[in-house]
């Protein structure tokens, strides 16, 4: 017997046998039971054991939301592989750096992306990746067909290694937008303390039908998707996401529990039918990814009562959920601590620091990352005698509820003040022509650095960057707060998570290449605050 029994292995085998013709998962058209799904898992267990896939072996996928990618991720966690789920926007060198650090064995992906293969495919001979599976039907040169494959294989049980709770699951990598992509290893024991630990803090029965419009590959995903296996839930996962179909399927499916990032939760606050009269079956909705303006988290409130949760946390292992039930009471938090979590918030020497006071937060607990896959350095530089450290600023109240105040590297030092952006965007947001927004700091010659702000309108047009200064000024109340300079773009750039890439909004200010809306051309500031005619 393993030592550490608390491990995912076994899940969708015991739904298949307790409740077999549940509907398991639905995708399109698509449905399946559990002992559907788990027919078809078998089948690919053993096609991919054919395929000398063994226990801690790596499995990539390039794929966006399909059954297949659903399938890997359960096959995977039967037979002990490791699955590392990658972008499909990943190309050339990105693509070839993460399947060399991860040491991919066979890689499955579509049709589409295998001429983003084929460029780099003598480099991956070279690293020993020559094992390639193509999930579309027809014949693809070079690629290995994903349903032969399958189809050449018994649906019966495939015997498989027993798993421990201390090996790896996945491997998840960060978006890259500190520096190049990590590998975050979290082990089968961390993924069943997902199953239990997010089933209890988001009201998940076995009853609930969970829906997700956004990609699988990103580890926010498994807040809920993890859970939906363990209670036996109906999954419904969307090719991608549009506001108007995830309204839709919601009202169809009787959907209670979906996740959003900001992006997709300010899309729908622009649907008219999106409230809770039009979607009564709803019980959850969770912000997840990036911080959501209080003006946002107001709004959602107001639309759809007693469903609103907010996740702060690291893939790395370390979160806070903000219930629903005191998302009124405690207006700008990010809620506390999950069971079993502790938190602190320190100084730059690592001392802990008072109520109300802003420091650098970090986190200890049982679901944190096993280390940084091949990167011991890193690793010991984000967890510290077993803490880790979060890179964000924030304070805590007299109740122990967190509240954020920014990135550490996004802060501003302005004369000498830390200048914290989210307190600027609070402002901006409630301008009744912005739509988003995103502040941070450029160098100036006599203040070190200062505040800018890109804003997105409602409307283009509507209202000049001229105006929106002069609105935002007269509106914060510290002189250090103070924009320079005010930029209408677009829209934010955002990374394939979500997260506002800062560092582009800085980069193309300081390369003078800042994409805005053609129809501005009036009100507009230099660098050094003169008006441009």
């Amino acid at each position: 017997m393993p030592a550490n029994t608390l491990t995912i292995q076994h899940l969708l085998a015991r739904n298949a046998r307790y409740k077999p013709w549940h509907y398991a998962f639905v995708f399109g058209e698509s449905r399946f039971s559990f002992k559907e799904l788990n027919d078809r898992v078998d089948q690919l267990c053993n096609a991919l054991s054919a395929a000398g896939i063994r226990k801690g072996d790596k499995v990539a996928t390039l794929l966006s939301n399909t059954i297949e990618l659903y399938e890997v991720y359960w096959a995977c966690a039967k037979m002990g592989a490791v699955a590392v789920p990658l972008s499909p926007l990943l190309r050339e060198q990105g693509l070839l750096n993460l399947l060399q650090n991860s040491d991919t064995s066979l890689v499955i992906t579509c049709k589409e992306l295998t001429v983003y293969l084929d460029e780099i495919k003598p480099a991956l001979q070279n690293i020993g990746v020559d094992n390639y599976w193509v999930i579309d039907r027809e014949y693809c040169s070079g690629y290995k067909n994903y349903h032969e494959q399958k189809q050449q294989q018994p649906t019966l049980a495939p015997p498989v290694e027993m798993v421990d709770g201390d090996d790896t699951c996945n491997i998840m990598y960060t978006s890259g937008t500190t520096g190049l992509p990590k590998g975050i290893v979290i082990s089968h024991a961390v993924r069943a303390l997902y199953c239990t630990l997010f089933a209890n803090a988001f009201r998940m029965a076995p009853e609930s039908v969970v829906m997700h419009s956004g990609g699988i590959i990103f580890n926010g995903a498994f807040l809920t998707l993890m859970p939906a296996m363990y209670l036996g839930c109906t999954y419904i996962l969307l090719d991608h996401f549009d506001a108007g179909k995830v309204i839709e399927i919601i009202k169809k499916e009787k959907v209670t529990h979906t996740i959003l990032v900001p992006s997709q939760i300010i899309a729908c606050l622009q649907q008219e039918d999106f409230n809770g009269i039009n979607l009564p079956s709803l019980e959850y909705i969770l912000s997840v990814g990036a911080p959501l303006l209080q003006a946002q988290k107001e709004s959602m409130n107001e639309k759809l009562p007693g469903v609103f949760y907010e996740l702060y946390g690291l893939t790395e292992g370390f979160m806070t959920v903000l219930d629903k039930t005191e998302s009124h009471r405690k207006i700008g938090s990010v809620g506390t601590t999950l069971p079993f979590m502790d938190m602190k918030v320190v100084d730059d020497n690592g001392t802990e620091v008072g109520v109300g006071s802003i420091g650098e937060i970090i986190g200890n607990g049982p679901l944190l990352m096993t280390a940084y896959y091949k990167n011991p350095v890193q690793t010991a530089e984000a967890i510290r005698n077993g803490w880790l450290y979060t890179g964000d600023m924030g304070y805590m109240d007299e109740e122990g509820f967190l509240f954020l105040t920014g990135r550490k590297k996004d802060l501003i030092i302005s004369g000498g003040v830390n200048v914290y952006p989210v307190d600027i965007e609070e402002v901006i947001i409630m301008h009744p022509h912005v739509k988003d927004v995103a502040v941070f700091g450029v160098p100036h010659k006599d203040w070190g650095e200062t505040p800018v702000a890109s804003v997105v309108l409602k409307v283009q047009g509507s209202v000049s960057e001229e105006e929106i200064l002069l609105w935002a000024n007269n509106h914060l109340e510290a002189r250090y707060q103070k924009l320079h300079e005010v930029l209408i773009i677009d829209e934010l750039p955002r990374n394939v998570a979500g997260k506002v890439l800062k560092r582009e909004l800085r980069e193309r200010h300081s390369n003078g290449n800042v994409p805005r809306s053609p129809e501005l051309v009036e009100g507009r500031r230099g660098v050094g605050g003169e008006v441009i005619q």
